[in-house]
């Protein structure tokens, strides 16, 4: 359970605030729900109150080690499918929520860059994930924004 105010991670959506917790009816039965507003983009999401797996807290050191850890491993095989095929594979491992699934997504396209000109689908998809790990290591650390930004960037120059 959390509390008003406590900052967690909305999978799909990224880093948000709790603002409220409400209870709705809905038919014979009423149900709590968050109500959390992303950060980025100020979008207010409902999450009933009950759904486990649709929030978390925001990650630990130990977490932020492994992240930066699997960015600076360079020796993976990148994936050379078609775009269609790759953009639904990193779709999906965005909407889990883990950031170490977003850092494996952002790793791929940061060395897909190296060797080519990335598609205007992959230049988006690499902003999306490089922006939802800034935010919530800057947030859970408590470094500025620029900085973590900076040392991504910093891995793949």
């Amino acid at each position: 359970m959390f509390n008003l105010g406590d900052h967690v991670v909305c999978p799909g959506h990224g880093v948000g605030q709790i603002l409220s917790i409400e209870t709705k009816d809905m038919g014979d039965a009423q149900k709590s729900f968050y109500i959390i507003k992303v950060i980025t983009n100020g979008m207010k999401v409902m999450i009933p109150v009950d759904s486990n797996e649709s929030v978390r807290n925001l990650v630990s050191v130990d977490e932020i080690t492994n992240v930066f850890s699997l960015l600076q491993d360079h020796n993976v095989k990148v994936d050379n499918s078609t775009w269609n095929r790759r953009h639904r594979e990193y779709t999906l491992k965005v909407k889990t929520g883990s950031l170490l699934e977003i850092a494996d997504v952002l790793r791929q396209l940061l060395l897909l860059k190296m060797s080519k000109k990335l598609s205007f689908g992959e230049r988006k998809m690499l902003d999306q994930c490089k922006e939802l790990l800034v935010k919530e290591i800057a947030l859970s650390s408590g470094s500025p924004e620029p900085e973590i930004s900076n040392k991504i960037d910093s891995l793949y120059s």
